[in-house]
């Protein structure tokens, strides 16, 4: 399975600009780097993530019906995932990454999205409380402001309702570390911040950590469920 990774990463890292993993992006680059990926990514990322992705709608499936914000929808690859009686509203910094979210609305006919818009996760227009379950697949260690993301995911979140992440952190040891390592380009292609420590996102005073556990091929990435306080 590392030499699957080290394959991967290799074949992209000229795609990346060689950057390294200490790179940061702001919002420009953020937008640039999704906009070279939009019209491959469903294909080129789709089955890396897709185990991640399902693991936190099946969370959201078993959740009452409601209001849910997906933060960094992307092309829309989750939307037909959601239950039908879940009212689904995707933010997304990328212009050309909606573009394809919408196409997909439209064509899979999923009457249950109610909107998709162009938004900075750290800086979303909804009122307070204004959804039920938010949930943000790989943004977190994309993001130039996490701690603005994690205000921001709690703020339109009711008190009582559910914040759902999940991604890959630095905090894991051994083999996954060394995957972690030599996935570096790839993951640097798509603004990832692979040195991303997890305690950075808890501890919250408006967030109370429910559940933790490791899902996607080999337990790679983990899963955060919170509750809003």
């Amino acid at each position: 399975m590392p030499d699957l990774f080290e394959d991967v990463a290799r074949r992209f890292k000229s795609f990346s600009g060689g950057r390294s993993r200490g790179w940061r992006m702001d919002d420009g680059a953020v937008r640039a780097a999704y906009a070279r990926w939009a019209p491959v990514y469903d294909w080129v990322f789709g089955a890396v993530f897709d185990s991640g992705r399902r693991a936190a709608v099946v969370v959201v499936n078993e959740l009452p019906p409601g209001r849910v914000l997906e933060c960094g929808v992307g092309t829309g690859i989750s939307l037909p995932d959601y239950r039908r009686d879940h009212r689904i509203t995707g933010v997304d910094l990328s212009p050309e990454m909606l573009e394809r979210a919408r196409a997909r609305v439209e064509g899979e006919r999923l009457q249950h999205v109610e909107a998709l818009e162009e938004a900075d996760a750290g800086d979303l227009a909804f009122g307070d409380a204004a959804f039920d379950t938010s949930v943000a697949m790989f943004v977190i260690t994309v993001v130039p402001d996490p701690a603005a993301v994690m205000s921001e995911l709690a703020r339109v979140t009711r008190p009582g309702g559910t914040v759902i992440l999940v991604s890959h952190f630095a905090d894991q040891k051994g083999w996954r570390k060394t995957i972690g390592e030599v996935f570096a380009p790839l993951s640097a292609a798509l603004g990832w911040h692979t040195d991303f420590q997890l305690g950075r996102i808890l501890g919250r005073s408006d967030l109370r950590l429910v559940e933790k556990r490791r899902v996607g091929p080999l337990g790679f990435f983990t899963l955060l469920v919170f509750e809003r306080l």
